[in-house]
């Protein structure tokens, strides 16, 4: 049912809010006040936080960052070291000590003096070393031999002796004994000695270090030798002419 006043503006009750309503609307202005200045704080007071953490961060980056690079520059110069090291160790591996070479060859002369297995003196004594995988020998020991004495044999006794003795570890074995006679003044004894070439072939580094040789996929086999005689046979040959 429609009610109509029909009072005069100035008699009529003026309309208000009512005091929940005006109480509740209050209440949710002031939430929704407090709510946002929290999440104005959280925004803020997070932000700054992050910032702080960000300069700290940066700070301890540059530090890192001076720290690695030094690292760096350290691991090159050790990767410099380790290649100075191996090839000094590579030279170590492929050098003789010709004086201790030289002591155990006079050692075998001066022995084969004493038993009278032979008398041997050099004219000369060449070496000759190289550490190029691609040459064909390793290096050798030349030199111009003379055996006082008028018999054969004990040019094989001499070499008899070098295979037997130290000084041939790092040499390949010697060749068969060969010699001509050279006759001298009648007056010496004996009035003719032998003269003989002596050469020994050094062994690969591989072999003198005892470590395998690197063999060439691309090599042919080498075909035996069936000319050469070892030392022994070449001393009984030299007895048999002798008897």
């Amino acid at each position: 049912m429609i009610r109509i006043n029909l009072l005069p503006d100035e008699y009529r009750k003026k309309s208000r809010t009512p005091l929940k309503l005006m109480l509740a609307v209050t209440g949710l202005v002031a939430a929704n006040g407090l709510a946002l200045a929290w999440l104005a704080f959280l925004h803020f007071g997070v932000m700054a936080e992050i910032d702080s953490e960000k300069t700290v961060m940066q700070t301890e980056s540059e530090g890192l960052a001076a720290q690695i690079k030094y690292h760096k520059s350290l691991e090159q110069e050790k990767k410099i070291y380790s290649l100075r090291e191996q090839a000094l160790a590579d030279v170590t591996s492929n050098r003789i000590s010709w004086t201790r070479k030289v002591d155990e060859l006079i050692d075998v002369v001066n022995k084969g003096v004493q038993g009278d297995r032979h008398m041997v003196w050099f004219d000369d004594l060449i070496v000759q070393q190289t550490s190029d995988a691609r040459a064909k020998s390793y290096g050798s020991v030349r030199a111009g031999g003379h055996s006082g004495s008028e018999r054969f044999d004990q040019i094989a006794n001499f070499l008899e002796d070098i295979e037997q003795s130290s000084f041939i570890s790092d040499f390949l074995p010697p060749a068969p004994p060969e010699g001509t006679q050279q006759q001298t003044d009648k007056e010496l004894q004996p009035a003719i000695v032998w003269g003989f070439p002596l050469q020994l072939n050094l062994k690969s580094p591989e072999e003198r270090s005892g470590k395998p040789a690197l063999e060439d996929p691309k090599a042919k086999p080498a075909a035996p030798n069936t000319n050469a005689k070892s030392t022994a046979e070449a001393k009984a040959s030299a007895e048999e002419k002798k008897q």
